[in-house]
């Protein structure tokens, strides 16, 4: 007998059980629709590989980002305004209408308008604690479409948008907005106007991720306060947030002192230019600040009305209409003359408004100058009708309902167990007739009581589980006591007399 080899350790996890790693490839996963925009171009009718289409893409992040507000967001007419002169620096030759063309292309592929919840999806591995390689869906979007007020829509950027933008992912918003700052200041210090206006532009979209965590926030609670929390998270978020801006507003201030002592001070006039463009850029996150802090001071107002609204709200208490119930069953046994009274009545609420035919003048000259049209006396000849016949494909046939429905017509003080019905089914008619009193039954448990009152049946069959086990052969469960219940013959008369 060979002698057994002694197992060795286990190995240990790879690299991928690092949460650094995990990051990297979600990083990765966020740039992959814009590679992927380069990759289709060829696919475009007509020769499009002359654009760099993830340029384009990023271009079209960074403008959707900076156009849009706390409460909106980027106008899509405008951003599509606003890319085609980027794209016609590609290829300065090509005709508007085809760097049009691109810049709604892209656009869209950016919102994924092709798929069904307009996002994206990524697969990556990561080794579980005991070792094994476990595969994980990682879902995201980057611009999204949003309602807006009047029934307009607005684009979006989100987190994974800007993480694309600034190239990092999951950082924390307060640690890399102290960093993009304090980085800015010593760049400015030291003249270096062109590192120092990337810095300003990654600190800007800092700035704009932390005001999207709390519009989300803020948007959950208008839909349920329970949804959030309101008892530790939210509040301090919002602590934080209001150190986090009072902070900033200092550091800006001090930094936009620096920027225009250096725009003022040098002579070159590409650093002038640059300084003022970093002016603009540093006002804009102090508005973006001011604007966060009025909507942070707002919250805790904002969640106490939507908390009363929520929890004394008024429970809708109507119900939709049964047109059978209400409205065909009482004038059905009416003459004609009454009923049309009623149905007329009815439609006449049920249709809306009328649009006019006419709301133009050259509509109207249009309308009277235009001759009638001849028509046949009988109308338009009618194609005739492929039919073709439905196979009949039911279990069980109209003879077999017809005896279970006998089965279960049972006096009204009389019920039976459902043990002794599909007994008896079974010597009647099978297994066959068995299920299907087996089906009616359990049908029975939870009975339309009011659909029933209301189409005027004089009975209904119920079943209740009073917790004795059945004994069958074929069928598990409880042994329903089935019996049949008499409605109210009277009121139901009364209520259609009523109705009419």
């Amino acid at each position: 007998m060979p002698p057994q080899l002694s197992a060795g350790p286990r190995p240990a996890p790879g690299p991928a059980a690092d949460e650094g790693l995990a990051r990297r490839l979600r990083a990765l996963a966020c740039t992959a629709p814009l590679h992927d925009l380069d990759a289709r171009k060829a696919n475009l009718a007509g020769e499009y590989s002359v654009y760099g289409m993830a340029e384009v893409a990023l271009s079209a992040i960074d403008l959707v980002t900076l156009n849009m507000d706390f409460d909106t967001g980027a106008d899509h007419e405008q951003i599509v305004a606003r890319l085609i002169p980027r794209i016609s620096a590609q290829t300065p030759h090509r005709p508007v209408a085809e760097h049009e063309r691109v810049a709604r292309w892209v656009l869209e592929n950016l919102i994924n308008v092709g798929s069904v919840d307009r996002g994206f999806r990524a697969v990556y591995g990561t080794f579980a604690p005991d070792g094994s390689y476990v595969r994980r869906d990682y879902d995201f979007k980057l611009i999204e479409e949003v309602p807006g007020p009047g029934g307009t829509v607005y684009l979006r950027t989100t987190d994974e948008a800007v993480n694309v933008l600034v190239g990092a992912l999951d950082t924390d918003v307060t640690s890399a907005q102290i960093a993009a700052e304090v980085k800015l200041e010593v760049l400015i210090n030291r003249g270096r106007l062109a590192d120092a206006q990337l810095a300003a532009e990654q600190a800007r979209y800092r700035t704009v991720q932390y005001s999207e965590s709390l519009r989300r926030a803020l948007e959950a609670t208008r839909r349920n306060v329970r949804a959030v929390d309101w008892l530790n998270a939210v509040p301090d978020m919002i602590a934080e947030a209001l150190d986090h801006v009072a902070d900033r507003y200092r550091h800006e201030n001090a930094i936009l002192t620096n920027i225009r002592k250096a725009r003022d001070e040098t002579e070159e006039p590409e650093n002038k230019r640059r300084a003022a463009e970093l002016v603009d850029i540093v006002k804009d996150c102090i508005r973006r600040h001011t604007q966060l802090q009025s909507r942070l001071l707002e919250a805790g107002p904002l969640f106490r009305a939507e908390q009363d609204r929520q929890a004394f709200a008024t429970p809708m208490t109507t119900s939709g209409t049964d047109l059978y119930g209400h409205l065909l069953a009482p004038l059905l046994p009416l003459p004609l003359e009454q009923a049309s009274r009623v149905t007329g009545a009815f439609f006449a609420h049920g249709t809306g408004l009328r649009t006019p035919v006419s709301v133009r003048v050259g509509d109207l000259v249009d309308i009277l100058l235009t001759p009638p049209v001849e028509r046949e006396h009988l109308g338009a000849e009618m194609p005739e009708p492929d039919l073709i016949a439905t196979p009949d494909d039911s279990r069980f046939s109209e003879e077999q309902l017809a005896d279970a429905m006998r089965l279960l017509d049972l006096p009204a003080d009389a019920p039976r167990r459902l043990s002794g019905l599909l007994a008896e089914a079974r010597r009647a008619g099978g297994e066959d007739l068995a299920y299907l009193v087996a089906l009616l039954a359990v049908h029975a448990a939870s009975p339309a009581v009011g659909t029933a009152y209301r189409q005027g049946e004089g009975k209904l069959l119920f079943a209740v589980d009073d917790g004795a086990e059945l004994d069958d052969p074929g069928f598990g469960g409880a042994d329903l006591i089935v019996g049949t219940a008499l409605l109210d013959a009277v009121g139901m008369a009364a209520d259609r007399t009523e109705a009419a």
